[in-house]
């Protein structure tokens, strides 16, 4: 019998099935190479190696890649979902812009979401999660702000310590909801956070001015230094409920001061 087609005899008459349909671990192999595309596509964008506002021109991307066409649009439709890429009818798919408008909505929705975590968090802290607070603060402590050598070890190991600090500091909040948000949040905030470590430094270089008497230097600086994370973790520590909000607060909005102390808005970053 075909493996293609099934035709069988019943009172006489003939029936002719469709082929049968594709093996299910063809569908099970798509699917694999889609989450391998999202996955690589969208650590190229939050690591802004994927400029933001940069045209993905889906043939340089197969090639690029080696992404097949139907992963890669599957792929492209999921972080278009996220609002890590935009699309149209003319210009096809883009890396989401980053901007100060954009940038203070995702202050706000931060505020919003954090703040209550960062008290909850507090107030269900035992002494597991305070070990782990100051071990994270230690960690954090021992590594380099990236505003004295952007460069992509540099900025990579920062983040990976100060997310982790700032993840120890709502480690006893039990709000799965919330974290979640959170989660969603930092990840679009990631982009801005590398852009600001890298471009305003970048431009300065290229124009031949220095970079450390810049105010994008100096608000950068300020925004890095461990002292207000110090600060934050004794107030968490001691169980200061107001005094750790108030300074997650204003921690909170040094991004956009560094935004705006840059002249970056609308800028597109660094090229990869």
């Amino acid at each position: 019998m075909s493996n293609d087609i099934y035709i069988f005899a019943n009172h006489a008459v003939l029936y002719i099935l469709p082929a049968r349909c594709e093996d299910p671990m063809d569908e099970t192999d798509v699917a694999t190479k889609t989450e391998t595309a999202y996955r690589t596509l969208r650590q190229e964008i939050l690591e802004t190696r994927l400029r933001p506002g940069a045209p993905l021109k889906l043939g340089a991307m197969r090639e690029a890649y080696g992404i097949g066409w139907t992963p890669l649009r599957e792929a492209l439709s999921r972080l278009e979902a996220e609002r890590l890429v935009t699309s149209s009818a003319n210009k096809g798919y883009t890396v989401a812009p980053v901007s100060l408008e954009e940038l203070s909505d995702l202050t706000r929705a931060r505020r919003l979401v954090e703040l209550p975590m960062l008290a909850e968090s507090i107030a269900n802290g035992d002494e597991a999660w305070e070990t782990a607070l100051v071990a994270a603060h230690f960690r954090l402590s021992r590594c380099t702000p990236p505003v004295e050598k952007p460069e992509e070890l540099v900025i990579s190991d920062w983040e990976e310590r100060h997310e982790a600090f700032h993840l120890a500091l709502l480690g006893a909040c039990t709000s799965r909801w919330l974290m979640r948000f959170y989660v969603q949040i930092k990840d679009q905030l990631r982009r801005h956070h590398r852009i600001l470590s890298i471009a305003p430094a970048l431009s300065h270089t290229e124009a031949g001015t220095p970079w450390q008497d810049s105010p994008a230097f100096t608000a950068l600086r300020d925004a890095l230094a461990l002292e207000p994370h110090t600060a934050l973790m004794n107030a968490a520590l001691d169980h200061d409920v107001d005094r750790a909000v108030r300074l997650l607060d204003e921690h909170i909005e040094f991004t956009r001061k560094v935004f705006v102390a840059s002249d970056l808005d609308g800028a597109p970053g660094p090229a990869s």
